[in-house]
Protein backbone atom coordinates (compact mmCIF):
# COMPACT_ATOMS: atom_id res chain seq x y z
CA UNK A 1 0.00 0.00 0.00
CA UNK A 2 1.09 3.76 -1.28
CA UNK A 3 1.88 5.80 1.27
CA UNK A 4 0.46 9.67 0.37
CA UNK A 5 2.72 12.49 1.15
CA UNK A 6 1.16 15.51 2.78
CA UNK A 7 2.96 19.03 1.86
CA UNK A 8 2.22 21.78 4.64
CA UNK A 9 1.12 24.99 3.18
CA UNK A 10 4.63 26.46 4.66
CA UNK A 11 5.87 24.32 2.62
CA UNK A 12 4.17 24.87 -0.62
CA UNK A 13 4.56 28.62 -0.10
CA UNK A 14 7.89 27.74 -0.27
CA UNK A 15 7.91 25.60 -3.36
CA UNK A 16 6.09 28.49 -5.13
CA UNK A 17 8.61 30.76 -4.03
CA UNK A 18 11.03 29.19 -5.62
CA UNK A 19 9.50 28.02 -8.59
CA UNK A 20 8.97 32.54 -9.25
CA UNK A 21 12.37 32.79 -8.46
CA UNK A 22 13.68 29.91 -10.86
CA UNK A 23 11.02 31.79 -13.64
CA UNK A 24 12.60 35.56 -13.13
CA UNK A 25 15.98 34.23 -13.53
CA UNK A 26 15.12 32.03 -16.79
CA UNK A 27 13.38 35.26 -18.55
CA UNK A 28 16.49 36.88 -17.22
CA UNK A 29 19.03 34.95 -18.81
CA UNK A 30 16.18 34.84 -22.48
CA UNK A 31 16.58 38.79 -22.25
CA UNK A 32 19.73 38.66 -21.94
CA UNK A 33 19.99 36.69 -25.63
CA UNK A 34 19.95 38.48 -28.76
CA UNK A 35 17.23 38.65 -31.29
CA UNK A 36 16.84 38.59 -34.64
CA UNK A 37 16.35 41.93 -35.99
CA UNK A 38 16.54 42.28 -40.20
CA UNK A 39 17.73 45.20 -42.06
CA UNK A 40 14.38 45.39 -43.42
CA UNK A 41 12.73 45.74 -39.93
CA UNK A 42 14.66 48.72 -38.76
CA UNK A 43 13.86 50.58 -41.67
CA UNK A 44 9.81 49.98 -40.98
CA UNK A 45 10.22 50.74 -37.66
CA UNK A 46 12.60 53.58 -37.96
CA UNK A 47 15.39 51.93 -36.05
CA UNK A 48 18.96 53.93 -36.14
CA UNK A 49 22.06 53.38 -35.10
CA UNK A 50 24.96 54.91 -33.87
CA UNK A 51 28.92 54.15 -33.39
CA UNK A 52 30.37 54.00 -29.93
CA UNK A 53 32.86 56.66 -29.61
CA UNK A 54 35.13 58.56 -26.83
CA UNK A 55 35.14 61.95 -28.69
CA UNK A 56 31.33 61.81 -28.88
CA UNK A 57 29.58 64.90 -27.59
CA UNK A 58 29.67 65.15 -23.99
CA UNK A 59 26.72 65.15 -21.17
CA UNK A 60 27.19 68.87 -19.97
CA UNK A 61 25.36 69.50 -16.46
CA UNK A 62 23.62 72.61 -16.44
CA UNK A 63 22.83 74.82 -13.25
CA UNK A 64 21.12 78.37 -12.30
CA UNK A 65 23.71 80.85 -10.81
CA UNK A 66 23.61 84.29 -9.95
CA UNK A 67 26.34 86.50 -10.75
CA UNK A 68 27.78 88.38 -7.99
CA UNK A 69 30.86 91.03 -6.81
CA UNK A 70 33.19 89.05 -4.03
CA UNK A 71 33.06 90.02 -0.64
CA UNK A 72 36.74 90.94 -0.68
CA UNK A 73 35.78 93.20 -4.01
CA UNK A 74 32.87 95.40 -1.83
CA UNK A 75 33.78 98.19 0.23
CA UNK A 76 31.11 99.82 3.18
CA UNK A 77 31.78 103.48 4.24
CA UNK A 78 30.20 104.07 7.39
CA UNK A 79 29.96 107.34 9.76
CA UNK A 80 33.23 106.97 11.69
CA UNK A 81 31.14 109.43 14.65
CA UNK A 82 27.95 111.51 15.20
CA UNK A 83 27.57 114.86 12.98
CA UNK A 84 25.54 116.17 9.69
CA UNK A 85 26.25 114.85 6.64
CA UNK A 86 26.87 118.27 4.53
CA UNK A 87 27.48 117.12 1.33
CA UNK A 88 27.90 114.37 -1.26
CA UNK A 89 30.57 114.46 -4.16
CA UNK A 90 29.13 110.99 -5.83
CA UNK A 91 25.97 109.78 -7.69
CA UNK A 92 24.79 105.93 -7.93
CA UNK A 93 26.64 104.08 -10.48
CA UNK A 94 29.52 106.48 -10.64
CA UNK A 95 32.65 104.95 -11.49
CA UNK A 96 35.35 106.51 -8.60
CA UNK A 97 39.14 106.30 -8.25
CA UNK A 98 40.91 105.22 -4.94
CA UNK A 99 41.49 108.33 -2.53
CA UNK A 100 39.07 109.92 -4.45
CA UNK A 101 35.88 111.72 -1.75
CA UNK A 102 32.44 110.29 -1.06
CA UNK A 103 31.15 112.45 1.56
CA UNK A 104 31.96 115.34 3.91
CA UNK A 105 30.21 115.36 7.29
CA UNK A 106 31.03 117.73 10.49
CA UNK A 107 30.51 116.67 13.86
CA UNK A 108 31.31 118.54 17.44
CA UNK A 109 33.28 114.99 18.35
CA UNK A 110 35.55 116.61 16.46
CA UNK A 111 36.54 119.38 18.33
CA UNK A 112 38.01 117.39 21.61
CA UNK A 113 39.74 114.90 19.50
CA UNK A 114 41.87 117.80 17.89
CA UNK A 115 42.33 119.59 20.76
CA UNK A 116 44.38 116.48 22.60
CA UNK A 117 46.31 116.37 19.23
CA UNK A 118 47.65 119.75 20.10
CA UNK A 119 48.08 119.50 23.81
CA UNK A 120 50.33 116.13 23.21
CA UNK A 121 51.78 117.77 20.54
CA UNK A 122 52.93 120.58 22.86
CA UNK A 123 53.58 118.45 25.56
CA UNK A 124 56.45 116.63 23.05
CA UNK A 125 58.01 118.93 21.99
CA UNK A 126 58.41 120.43 25.51
CA UNK A 127 59.52 116.78 26.78
CA UNK A 128 62.14 116.77 23.48
CA UNK A 129 63.81 120.03 24.85
CA UNK A 130 64.21 119.00 28.54
CA UNK A 131 65.56 115.81 27.28
CA UNK A 132 67.96 117.70 24.83
CA UNK A 133 69.15 119.87 27.71
CA UNK A 134 69.36 117.01 30.26
CA UNK A 135 71.67 114.74 27.79
CA UNK A 136 73.98 118.51 27.55
CA UNK A 137 74.03 118.81 31.38
CA UNK A 138 75.02 115.12 31.62
CA UNK A 139 77.80 115.23 28.53
CA UNK A 140 79.20 118.36 31.02
CA UNK A 141 79.51 116.63 34.10
CA UNK A 142 76.94 118.32 35.94
CA UNK A 143 74.05 115.86 36.61
CA UNK A 144 73.73 112.16 36.99
CA UNK A 145 72.80 109.52 34.61
CA UNK A 146 69.69 108.93 36.39
CA UNK A 147 68.01 112.53 35.21
CA UNK A 148 68.56 111.47 31.19
CA UNK A 149 67.14 108.34 31.95
CA UNK A 150 64.13 109.71 33.28
CA UNK A 151 64.04 112.90 30.72
CA UNK A 152 63.86 109.80 27.84
CA UNK A 153 61.16 108.40 30.38
CA UNK A 154 59.10 111.54 29.85
CA UNK A 155 59.82 112.05 25.93
CA UNK A 156 58.59 108.59 24.95
CA UNK A 157 55.40 108.88 27.05
CA UNK A 158 54.75 111.91 25.04
CA UNK A 159 55.45 110.60 22.17
CA UNK A 160 53.46 107.43 22.83
CA UNK A 161 49.93 110.23 23.82
CA UNK A 162 50.90 112.09 20.53
CA UNK A 163 50.61 108.81 18.48
CA UNK A 164 47.75 108.10 20.43
CA UNK A 165 45.97 111.24 19.48
CA UNK A 166 47.07 111.19 15.38
CA UNK A 167 44.94 107.58 15.69
CA UNK A 168 41.95 108.56 17.60
CA UNK A 169 41.62 111.42 14.34
CA UNK A 170 42.72 108.64 12.02
CA UNK A 171 39.70 106.33 13.37
CA UNK A 172 37.48 109.76 13.67
CA UNK A 173 37.82 109.71 9.31
CA UNK A 174 40.32 112.20 9.16
CA UNK A 175 43.36 111.80 6.77
CA UNK A 176 46.96 112.45 7.88
CA UNK A 177 47.22 115.36 5.42
CA UNK A 178 44.57 117.25 7.67
CA UNK A 179 46.00 116.23 10.64
CA UNK A 180 49.83 117.84 9.99
CA UNK A 181 47.88 120.83 8.66
CA UNK A 182 45.89 120.93 12.24
CA UNK A 183 49.66 120.74 13.72
CA UNK A 184 50.95 122.69 11.68
CA UNK A 185 48.49 125.84 11.41
CA UNK A 186 46.90 125.31 14.63
CA UNK A 187 43.51 126.23 13.21
CA UNK A 188 40.66 122.90 14.11
CA UNK A 189 38.83 121.76 11.21
CA UNK A 190 34.74 121.30 12.04
CA UNK A 191 34.54 118.00 9.66
CA UNK A 192 35.87 115.07 7.64
CA UNK A 193 35.99 113.99 4.69
CA UNK A 194 35.30 110.72 3.87
CA UNK A 195 37.65 109.02 0.83
CA UNK A 196 37.02 105.51 -0.76
CA UNK A 197 39.97 103.31 0.19
CA UNK A 198 40.67 101.65 -3.52
CA UNK A 199 38.44 102.42 -6.93
CA UNK A 200 34.82 100.84 -7.40
CA UNK A 201 31.42 101.99 -8.85
CA UNK A 202 29.02 103.13 -6.00
CA UNK A 203 26.26 101.06 -5.52
CA UNK A 204 24.02 102.25 -3.00
CA UNK A 205 24.03 105.62 -1.08
CA UNK A 206 21.70 105.67 2.30
CA UNK A 207 22.25 109.31 2.80
CA UNK A 208 21.69 112.81 1.90
CA UNK A 209 23.05 115.90 2.03
CA UNK A 210 21.42 117.23 5.50
CA UNK A 211 20.56 114.13 6.81
CA UNK A 212 22.47 113.65 10.44
CA UNK A 213 24.26 110.28 10.86
CA UNK A 214 24.90 107.77 13.88
CA UNK A 215 28.37 106.39 14.10
CA UNK A 216 28.54 103.19 12.15
CA UNK A 217 25.58 103.83 10.28
CA UNK A 218 26.13 102.58 6.82
CA UNK A 219 26.20 105.51 4.10
CA UNK A 220 27.63 104.63 0.99
CA UNK A 221 28.48 100.99 -0.90
CA UNK A 222 31.38 100.71 -3.44
CA UNK A 223 31.87 97.35 -5.44
CA UNK A 224 35.08 96.48 -8.09
CA UNK A 225 32.90 95.19 -10.67
CA UNK A 226 35.84 93.87 -13.06
CA UNK A 227 36.29 90.47 -10.73
CA UNK A 228 32.81 88.95 -10.53
CA UNK A 229 31.83 85.27 -9.19
CA UNK A 230 29.37 82.65 -9.68
CA UNK A 231 27.14 81.49 -7.31
CA UNK A 232 25.99 78.22 -8.00
CA UNK A 233 23.68 75.66 -5.79
CA UNK A 234 24.20 72.18 -6.75
CA UNK A 235 22.08 69.43 -5.88
CA UNK A 236 23.48 67.34 -3.54
CA UNK A 237 23.31 63.97 -5.77
CA UNK A 238 25.26 65.83 -8.75
CA UNK A 239 27.80 67.63 -6.29
CA UNK A 240 30.59 65.01 -7.11
CA UNK A 241 30.75 65.84 -10.51
CA UNK A 242 31.91 69.15 -9.83
CA UNK A 243 35.82 70.21 -9.13
CA UNK A 244 37.64 72.78 -8.08
CA UNK A 245 39.84 74.09 -11.30
CA UNK A 246 37.12 72.79 -13.61
CA UNK A 247 36.00 75.23 -16.76
CA UNK A 248 32.27 76.53 -17.16
CA UNK A 249 30.62 77.81 -19.82
CA UNK A 250 27.58 80.37 -19.51
CA UNK A 251 24.64 79.32 -21.68
CA UNK A 252 24.21 82.01 -24.52
CA UNK A 253 26.79 84.43 -23.16
CA UNK A 254 30.80 85.45 -23.69
CA UNK A 255 32.88 84.39 -21.03
CA UNK A 256 34.26 81.46 -18.95
CA UNK A 257 34.71 80.56 -15.20
CA UNK A 258 36.64 78.54 -13.18
CA UNK A 259 35.40 76.98 -10.16
CA UNK A 260 36.95 77.74 -7.24
CA UNK A 261 35.52 76.34 -3.65
CA UNK A 262 32.94 74.04 -3.36
CA UNK A 263 31.07 73.84 0.30
CA UNK A 264 31.77 70.65 2.44
CA UNK A 265 28.46 71.36 3.86
CA UNK A 266 25.02 70.60 2.19
CA UNK A 267 21.78 73.02 2.97
CA UNK A 268 19.50 71.19 4.65
CA UNK A 269 16.40 73.00 3.63
CA UNK A 270 17.39 72.83 -0.16
CA UNK A 271 19.07 69.82 -0.36
CA UNK A 272 22.32 71.51 -2.30
CA UNK A 273 25.97 72.81 -2.20
CA UNK A 274 27.26 76.08 -2.47
CA UNK A 275 29.75 76.24 -5.52
CA UNK A 276 31.47 79.47 -6.44
CA UNK A 277 33.37 79.87 -9.99
CA UNK A 278 35.02 82.76 -10.87
CA UNK A 279 35.14 85.16 -13.95
CA UNK A 280 37.23 84.82 -16.49
CA UNK A 281 38.12 88.35 -18.81
CA UNK A 282 36.09 89.40 -21.60
CA UNK A 283 32.83 88.29 -19.78
CA UNK A 284 29.62 90.35 -20.72
CA UNK A 285 27.68 89.79 -17.01
CA UNK A 286 26.58 91.99 -14.71
CA UNK A 287 25.89 92.13 -10.91
CA UNK A 288 23.13 90.26 -9.96
CA UNK A 289 22.17 88.44 -13.38
CA UNK A 290 20.65 84.97 -13.15
CA UNK A 291 22.58 82.75 -15.58
CA UNK A 292 22.57 79.35 -16.44
CA UNK A 293 25.79 77.56 -16.15
CA UNK A 294 27.19 74.66 -17.91
CA UNK A 295 29.74 72.04 -16.95
CA UNK A 296 30.69 69.54 -19.82
CA UNK A 297 31.55 66.21 -17.63
CA UNK A 298 35.13 64.56 -18.67
CA UNK A 299 34.59 61.73 -19.94
CA UNK A 300 37.31 58.00 -18.85
CA UNK A 301 37.93 55.08 -20.09
CA UNK A 302 35.49 53.50 -18.26
CA UNK A 303 31.80 55.50 -19.39
CA UNK A 304 30.46 56.46 -22.72
CA UNK A 305 28.31 59.40 -23.58
CA UNK A 306 25.36 58.24 -25.33
CA UNK A 307 22.09 60.00 -26.68
CA UNK A 308 19.26 59.81 -23.65
CA UNK A 309 16.95 58.00 -26.11
CA UNK A 310 19.47 55.07 -26.50
CA UNK A 311 18.43 53.68 -23.24
CA UNK A 312 15.68 51.11 -22.33
CA UNK A 313 14.77 50.30 -18.54
CA UNK A 314 13.32 47.46 -17.38
CA UNK A 315 12.40 47.68 -13.72
CA UNK A 316 14.98 49.31 -11.68
CA UNK A 317 17.59 48.46 -14.60
CA UNK A 318 19.00 50.16 -17.63
CA UNK A 319 19.87 48.34 -21.07
CA UNK A 320 21.21 49.25 -24.73
CA UNK A 321 21.09 47.58 -27.68
CA UNK A 322 23.64 46.93 -29.51
CA UNK A 323 23.84 45.76 -33.02
CA UNK A 324 25.34 42.41 -34.77
CA UNK A 325 25.33 41.09 -38.16
CA UNK A 326 21.11 40.46 -38.18
CA UNK A 327 20.46 41.30 -34.54
CA UNK A 328 20.18 43.03 -31.34
CA UNK A 329 21.76 42.03 -27.92
CA UNK A 330 20.32 43.74 -24.92
CA UNK A 331 23.58 44.83 -22.63
CA UNK A 332 22.91 46.12 -18.88
CA UNK A 333 24.44 49.15 -17.92
CA UNK A 334 25.23 51.29 -15.00
CA UNK A 335 23.48 55.17 -15.67
CA UNK A 336 26.34 57.76 -13.84
CA UNK A 337 24.44 60.98 -14.39
CA UNK A 338 22.39 62.41 -17.20
CA UNK A 339 21.76 66.22 -18.63
CA UNK A 340 19.36 67.62 -21.12
CA UNK A 341 19.28 65.01 -24.04
CA UNK A 342 23.07 63.40 -22.84
CA UNK A 343 23.51 60.68 -20.79
CA UNK A 344 26.84 58.82 -19.23
CA UNK A 345 26.40 55.60 -18.51
CA UNK A 346 29.25 52.12 -18.03
CA UNK A 347 29.15 48.84 -18.76
CA UNK A 348 30.65 45.93 -21.04
CA UNK A 349 30.97 47.92 -24.43
CA UNK A 350 33.30 48.49 -26.75
CA UNK A 351 34.73 51.65 -28.84
CA UNK A 352 33.01 51.33 -32.51
CA UNK A 353 30.15 48.71 -31.49
CA UNK A 354 26.57 50.42 -32.76
CA UNK A 355 23.72 50.91 -30.50
CA UNK A 356 20.36 51.81 -31.43
CA UNK A 357 19.54 55.52 -30.73
CA UNK A 358 15.95 55.58 -32.58
CA UNK A 359 13.29 53.07 -32.43
CA UNK A 360 14.25 51.78 -29.12
CA UNK A 361 10.73 51.58 -27.93
CA UNK A 362 10.39 49.00 -30.71
CA UNK A 363 13.61 46.98 -29.82
CA UNK A 364 12.16 47.06 -26.41
CA UNK A 365 8.91 45.56 -27.33
CA UNK A 366 10.63 42.17 -29.35
CA UNK A 367 13.39 42.06 -26.32
CA UNK A 368 10.21 41.50 -23.70
CA UNK A 369 8.40 39.55 -26.22
CA UNK A 370 5.29 42.05 -25.66
CA UNK A 371 3.75 42.87 -28.84
CA UNK A 372 3.89 47.06 -29.02
CA UNK A 373 5.09 47.20 -25.29
CA UNK A 374 7.26 49.75 -23.96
Amino acid sequence: MKKRILLSPLCVSLSFALTLGLSSQLMAAERQASFAVTQQQMQSLAIRTEALQRDAAPVVLSLPAQVTVPMNRQQMISAPLAGLAVQLFVQPNQAVKQGGPLLRIVSQELGPLQLQLMQADSRTRLARLAAQRERALFDEGIIARRRVQEADAALADNEAVLRQARAALGLAGMSAQSISRVLASGKLDDGVTLHAAQAGVVTNINVKPGQRVDPAMALLQLAQIDHLILEIQAPATEASNWRVGSKLTVLGRTGTASIVSISPLVTPDSQTVAIRAELGAGSDLRPGEFITAQLPLISNSESWDVPLAALAHDGTAAYVFVRGVDHFEARKVRQISAAGQRVRIAGPLKAGELIAVSGVVALKGSWLGEKGGD
